[in-house]
């Protein structure tokens, strides 16, 4: 299944427990009815995946079909996942409080970072 337009692609992979939607390009007033088609028309599964990380924009239409769609699959009993959010869709995320509501897993760079131990430096000497 997909959706392409010269401002959009929307590819889906889908498997037993997870559909996989990779979404690429703008989400405005002039692209937001395909991703909408795309979300509607997703097989029922547990999981719902959103790979963003090709996302350049995502206009306050593409948060309301976002939220929209958050809501109609966990009716169903499934989970809507942000995954990867470029930058830009990111923000947005946080302004508009989405990350408040729906799991959205970040770059796996900035996990990695959070991860790794934090070494304290001081700048003191003792007198001895």
């Amino acid at each position: 299944m997909e959706e392409h337009s010269d401002r959009l692609d929307v590819q889906v992979s889908v498997g037993d427990q997870m559909v996989l939607m990779r979404v690429a390009g703008e989400i405005d007033i002039a692209t937001v009815a395909a991703f909408r088609s795309a979300l509607w028309s997703a097989p029922a599964r547990p999981v719902l995946q959103l790979d963003m990380s090709g996302l350049r924009l995502l206009s306050a239409a593409g948060v309301r079909t976002l939220l929209a769609a958050h809501l109609r699959v966990r009716a169903c009993g499934g989970e809507l996942v942000v995954v990867d959010p470029s930058p830009v869709v990111a923000r947005v995320l946080r302004v508009s409080g989405l990350h408040r509501v729906m799991a959205i897993l970040e770059p796996a760079s900035a996990i990695e970072a959070a991860r790794r131990p934090v070494v304290a430096t001081t700048d003191l000497q003792l007198a001895a």
